[in-house]
């Protein structure tokens, strides 16, 4: 690895942390999810926090919503289950059908976000990345396969304009 290639790359995974969180955000969400097992999983948040003020982060400036976002494609069904950064607990999950949502699509600008309007009123938007350095605000784990099946599924089989 030369100089330059060591010097911009990103932080190092600590992938025993990081299986360790996958395992409690899979507990939890199993806890919380009939069918749960059914279900694939990746970290998410939203800045949208008035429909998910479970377990806010208190004392920083934007309000962010951890989630535990999971999909499941035989039924086309994306669930999110708000959480908090040390995956301690959970609120109640949320479902979204492909079959009653009006609108998702993926937002690209001013943010890569995943966008889903279950009606006219009301929209969750899902922002998902691999690891995240903050760990007061955000989930340390390294989900660089998962998110991109989640990728794949929300533009292929669940968004629509």
């Amino acid at each position: 690895m030369g100089f330059f290639s060591k010097l911009f790359k990103g932080p190092e995974i600590d992938m025993e942390k990081s299986n360790a969180n996958a395992k409690k955000m899979r507990a939890l969400f199993d806890q919380a999810v009939k069918d749960g097992e059914h279900y694939r999983l990746i970290f998410g948040y939203t800045e949208d926090v008035s429909r998910f003020n479970y377990g806010f982060v208190h004392g920083s400036k934007t309000k962010i919503g951890n989630l535990i976002v999971g999909w499941d494609e035989a039924s086309q069904t994306i669930t999110v289950v708000p959480t908090v950064p040390d995956l301690s607990g959970c609120g109640q999950p949320t479902y979204y059908r492909r079959s009653e949502i009006l609108k998702a699509y993926r937002s690209k600008y001013p943010a890569d976000a995943f966008i889903i309007y279950p009606d006219k009123k009301n929209y969750i938007s899902i922002h998902a990345y691999d690891w995240l350095e903050d760990e007061t605000l955000y989930v340390y784990i390294s989900q660089d396969e998962e998110l991109a099946a989640f990728t794949d599924f929300f533009l292929n089989k669940f968004a629509a304009k």
